[in-house]
């Protein structure tokens, strides 16, 4: 009986084995859960980012390979395409809210027309070149899973942040786009997105600090979430664990909501 055990344990613990997964913006946060989440389940992982020093560093660390993609660019994207022509998973997880550049006004009414670009060219424009390439590289196959990683502002309006939400809604229909499309074409190739609320990665370190008053930041932000905390990147790595196993042959089109709750109802309580 324990050699049982001890054979079903192992066998759940490669569910993605002799898969190669390529994911993207993998070099921190997300990514980089996801990342390290596939190699434990068995998966030839590729990391890609643009942070190169970071990226190596961090697949070295994991048994990973290491790839610079800058997701935005159709040229790095042919250069992956003839790199890698054979892959079982991908995710398209590398984002931006265009807060980075240091350009704080992303309301509908005085976003520039250079942001809203920008946010575009890496979260849709990126996701959209990875999607064609990886049904370019699973189709000889005719199978493979694409995840997308789209966002809760993805299904609300996000009035400080219209580029970012906008791109991560297009995310959304895009992904049914392609699972309809290959599922046409008689591919067993799926499709489906993950729209996390806030997870705690390091973009939100600024906002938090390190100082005493941290965990009272901590709970005014994730105030309205009804599970009253952050999720974990390595929440948002089980769901693509699942999602790129075989056990979600049956799922494509999908979109899972990982938000503690938040879009399950209003924010008002039940006496207002």
């Amino acid at each position: 009986m324990r050699l049982l055990f001890l054979l079903s344990e192992s066998s759940i613990m490669q569910r993605l084995e002799n898969k190669t997964a390529l994911i993207t913006g993998a070099a921190r946060g997300i990514g980089a859960a996801i990342s390290k989440a596939f190699a434990d389940q068995g998966a030839n992982v590729i990391v890609t980012d643009i942070n190169d020093a970071e990226g190596q560093a961090f697949a070295t660390s994991i048994g990973a390979r290491y790839e610079h993609l800058d997701v935005s660019q159709e040229t790095e994207w042919a250069r992956i395409e003839a790199a890698i022509p054979r892959l079982d998973v991908l995710v398209n997880n590398a984002g931006i809210t265009g807060f980075e550049s240091g350009e704080m006004i992303h309301d509908p009414e005085n976003a520039s027309l250079a942001t809203w670009h920008a946010v575009h060219a890496v979260n849709l424009d990126g996701t959209f070149m990875g999607c064609r390439y990886a049904i370019k590289a699973m189709k000889a196959k005719g199978a493979g899973s694409i995840i997308n990683i789209s966002s809760r502002s993805g299904l609300v309006g996000i009035p400080g942040a219209a580029a970012y939400a906008s791109s991560k809604a297009a995310i959304r229909n895009h992904s049914k786009s392609v699972a309809l499309y290959c599922a046409q074409n008689g591919w067993n190739i799926r499709c489906n997105s993950i729209h996390p609320a806030a997870i705690l990665t390091p973009i939100w370190e600024p906002m938090i600090g390190d100082g005493p008053d941290r965990d009272e930041k901590m709970a005014a932000l994730v105030a309205d979430t009804p599970m009253k905390r952050f999720g974990t990147p390595e929440e948002v790595a089980a769901l693509c664990v699942m999602l790129a196993s075989d056990e979600a042959a049956y799922m494509t089109g999908a979109e899972l909501t990982l938000d503690g709750g938040l879009l399950a109802g209003s924010a008002a309580s039940p006496g207002s």
